[in-house]
């Protein structure tokens, strides 16, 4: 199954957020919230949904969306994502690209990504930032429903902002050898990472025993946390926001 799916929120001329383009394909489904009025400062709330199962074997889905020049979105995940095996040759794709323009804000928040047994998935989150603009987005992987060996995962994020680097990073799971080891995932089965670019950062990086905290280099900080399960990575992700200085005075 191949797929592209595209979301374009822009700001309207009384200050109000609007979803100007939405194109969903099965099985990547984007769903608006409309049940009331929208005031001006409050951004623009669109649910991801996967409409059929999937991906499996073979898939190649893309997203696209584009947040126009001080709009404001939170996109965010129903539902975990099962990466399974399917009968076509070749491992699953999925590809997500967001574009945000100057004063602009999003939140791409999906639920976890569960890699089943005998899975080949590849996931890549490619994000433009241009100078003033804000991101949080969140990734929490999972490696194999209760009691099964995960398949294999290559997962990369790439965040620019205002054409330079900020973040590129790469991992791969699903390799007994390295899952257990303390310089890997530590024997734990969920990893949680965050990135966020959201005004003020942290001055040095804050630690727990199993997340932490850094600023990067070139601006934004990135969140990472190691748990058995996903409420408990996520919760330490929470954890590690609640002292980003940036994110405690501006969440939009």
């Amino acid at each position: 199954m191949k797929a592209q799916a595209r979301l374009v929120v822009e700001r309207d001329q009384d200050g109000r957020n609007v979803v100007r383009d939405l194109r969903s394909m099965a099985p990547i489904t984007l769903v608006p919230h409309r049940s009331r009025v929208r005031s001006a400062n409050e951004p623009a709330l669109v649910h991801l949904v996967s409409s059929v199962t999937a991906p499996l074997g073979g898939d190649d889905l893309e997203l696209v969306v584009e947040v126009g020049e001080g709009a404001h979105l939170v996109l965010r995940g129903v539902a975990a994502t099962l990466a399974l095996p399917g009968h076509l040759p070749g491992g699953s794709r999925a590809r997500v690209r967001i574009e945000v323009a100057s004063n602009a804000g999003v939140q791409y928040v999906p639920e976890p990504t569960v890699v089943t047994a005998r899975a080949h998935h590849e996931a890549e989150l490619v994000v433009e930032l241009a100078a003033g603009a804000l991101l949080r987005t969140r990734e929490v992987l999972v490696l194999g429903r209760a009691g099964e060996r995960p398949g294999s995962l290559t997962s990369a994020v790439r965040v620019r902002r205002d054409g330079g680097p900020l973040l590129n990073q790469s991992l791969r799971i699903g390799a007994p050898e390295l899952d257990g080891s303390a310089a890997h995932l530590a024997g734990r089965r969920v990893l949680g990472t965050e990135v966020l670019c959201w005004g003020e950062d942290p001055v040095e990086p804050f630690s727990h025993d199993w997340w932490s905290l850094v600023p990067l280099a070139r601006g934004g900080s990135l969140a990472t946390s190691l748990a058995g399960d996903a409420v408990t990575a996520q919760t330490w992700l929470d954890a590690a926001l609640d002292v980003h200085p940036g994110w405690r005075s501006r969440v939009v």
